[in-house]
């Protein structure tokens, strides 16, 4: 069976890419996208800073076709911004709007966005009805369990958000308390999934760091597919290894040397392509140390890559690397 969001067909089992803040920008999304990514999100969008023409809102807009299909985030505390913002979004042309409940960092919760709605489920269905109402387009949602252990609401929030129209619930397994601590809990999802009264598609998020666990959690949970976060940043093949596994039962073999400098050239083009040389280069160093993760002494070249200051200089730096280690592979 097809997952279905609106008209949007995602296949059977689709895996999602999360959205995350200074992370899923294009350059990201394109290197997830090339290694199976089936639907991924642009990092949240505030809805203040869409109506007031911010810069770097308005940036964040930037979709290309080769994305699709696609989410535009947003999050915000007022119902009129999350209307208005919702408008400015749809123009942009993607094929899905996505609401941000689940951000649990103080600057979104504790100005009343993101996670800090579980605190007022009334007021996060009048939001979500406004952004419904707002576009053409699905709307899905992102959420937590709840705002702490005591307030564990988001079986009841399911049920609310589907009967005001979106179209499919994302559901991190954790609480806001919990931020990104802990063990994320998925017994509730499979609760929400079990429900009679749903009918949309339920992802699961949280903790899928590899493709035993995606193919374990699949069959535990029931859920209709996957979204994964971190265990991408640097590591874009989770996608297509955890896809090689439900298929075959065995594991792919992780990329080589050759394959990381690859993708790690990529994205770095991407990255000065899309955000020019100086903010690209400087945006880029925080995915080098995750691309080259449990390399043998590697210290001494991340140092160097963290410091180059041109596009030449790392791709000297990468060459460097690939001659050095792929004599050793």
């Amino acid at each position: 069976m097809s997952v279905q969001i609106g008209n949007i067909d995602l296949g059977e089992f689709p895996l999602l890419l999360a959205p995350m803040e200074d992370v899923s920008d294009p350059p990201f999304r394109y290197v997830c996208k090339q290694n199976g990514a089936d639907m991924m999100y642009t990092e949240f969008i505030s809805s203040e800073g869409l109506i007031r023409d911010a810069a770097k809102s308005r940036q964040k807009l930037d979709i290309f076709e080769y994305e699709r299909p696609i989410g535009i985030q947003i999050f915000g505390s007022d119902i009129d911004h999350m209307r208005e913002a919702t408008e400015i979004a749809t123009q942009a042309n993607p094929d899905l709007m996505d609401i941000n409940y689940g951000c649990p960092v103080k600057q979104v919760a504790c100005r009343g966005a993101g996670a800090s709605l579980l605190q007022d489920i009334d007021k996060m269905v009048a939001m979500t009805k406004a952004v419904v109402n707002a576009t053409h387009l699905p709307v899905t949602v992102k959420t937590r369990l709840g705002w702490d252990d005591t307030t564990k609401n988001v079986y009841e929030v399911a049920e609310r958000l589907q009967d005001v129209g979106i179209k499919a619930l994302t559901i991190h397994g954790r609480t806001r308390a919990q931020m990104y601590k802990g063990v994320a809990d998925w017994t509730l999802i499979r609760e929400i999934k079990k429900n009679p009264r749903i009918n949309i598609p339920i992802f699961g998020n949280g903790d899928i760091d590899s493709p035993e666990k995606a193919a374990d959690w699949r069959l535990e949970y029931g859920v209709d597919g996957m979204m994964i976060g971190r265990a991408a940043i640097g590591y874009p093949w989770i996608f297509r290894e955890i896809k090689h596994y439900f298929k075959t039962g065995e594991h792919l073999e992780g990329p080589t040397i050759a394959e990381r400098i690859n993708v790690c050239r990529t994205h770095l083009q991407r990255s000065v392509e899309w955000k020019g040389p100086k903010t690209g280069i400087f945006e880029m160093r925080r995915h080098y140390a995750s691309y080259f993760k449990g390399i043998e002494n590697f210290k001494e070249y991340r140092m160097r890559l963290v410091q180059a200051p041109t596009v030449d200089e790392v791709e000297d730096i990468l060459a460097e690397v690939h001659d050095n280690y792929a004599v050793m592979a």
